[in-house]
């Protein structure tokens, strides 16, 4: 019963790992910018549920629309005015970039929100569905949920709107959308703004699972990372496969090995995968292009 206890856990956790890893796969495989500050974006979203939720008594599920919504708007601001000017960049100097944009709003979270660990405990934190010796909490089970369906919307939007089908073609062959009236500059802004949004929905699920301080930027982005590597760029399928898998194999590793191997774990699957299939489940390869 302890293995299928830790399962579910790992499946539960795995669902929050699908959704923050989505955004990042997308960025990626649509505009080759491996985006270092995603966690930190991510950690907005939590800070702004936090806030609503303490100042106003908002339920943090509420909060989703409107951290997306900022998140969003953030999103389409920093790539439109800021990464599109350097996108056709070689991908270290955008490596930079986006670390320091990182590093910003690291500091940013610190200076305005201290370095405290935070968490958001509404009066229904403590309910679990219980089938014999195996417990859920309901809290776990809803955000598992959501995640799923914003997974599901990400999926429908891409293979069923105009502007997901335009994100997709300009992913696959961006000469060939160019040809057909496409304009890379707005839909990489849009793309990004969406995975922002996403990352912000991420985050502010955050604190109703576990303690946050901007000092969990880079763990957050490092799952991220290895979620996109698992299932393969710009793939949503690849994405929740990818996330479930990370997150089963963190609590297997936790309960057996200990929980300060955890980070260690993450980064050996992500070699390991690199090593064995370099383009994920269900993806393309990773490269850095060379301009000459």
């Amino acid at each position: 019963m302890i293995i299928v206890q830790i399962l579910i856990n790992g499946l539960l956790l795995g669902g929050f790992y699908a959704v923050i890893g989505v955004g990042f796969s997308l960025i990626w495989g649509v505009t080759n910018i491996i985006n270092l500050a995603h966690g930190a974006m991510a950690l907005l979203g939590a800070y702004i549920t936090f806030f609503l939720f303490q100042e106003y008594g908002i339920d943090p599920f509420l909060s989703l629309p409107f951290s997306f919504l900022c998140l969003f708007i953030f999103g389409y601001i920093l790539q439109r005015f800021l990464l599109n000017l350097v996108v056709r960049a070689q991908i270290f100097m955008l490596l930079i970039l986006t670390f320091g944009i990182e590093i910003f709003l690291v500091n940013f979270m610190t200076t305005f929100f201290s370095a405290d660990f935070r968490s958001i405990t509404p009066e229904y934190a403590g309910t679990s569905f219980v089938i014999g010796d195996i417990v859920i909490p309901y809290i776990r089970l809803a955000v598992f949920a959501i995640c799923i369906f914003v997974t599901f919307l990400l999926s429908l939007f891409l293979n069923k709107t105009w502007h997901g089908k335009a994100i997709k073609a300009t992913s696959l062959d961006l000469d060939a959308a160019m040809m057909v009236g496409i304009s890379p500059a707005k839909i990489y802004a849009l793309t990004f703004a969406i995975a922002s949004g996403i990352a912000g929905v991420a985050g502010s699920l955050l604190p109703l699972t576990q303690a946050f301080s901007p000092s969990i930027a880079g763990s957050l982005t490092l799952r991220a990372f290895t979620v996109s590597i698992l299932g393969g760029l710009g793939r949503v399928e690849g994405a929740l496969i990818g996330g479930i898998l990370l997150g089963i194999a963190e609590t297997l590793s936790s309960y057996f090995i200990g929980e300060s191997y955890k980070n260690a774990i993450t980064l050996g699957i992500m070699v390991l995968v690199l090593v064995i299939k370099p383009s994920g489940l269900l993806g393309k390869k990773y490269f850095a292009e060379v301009k000459h």
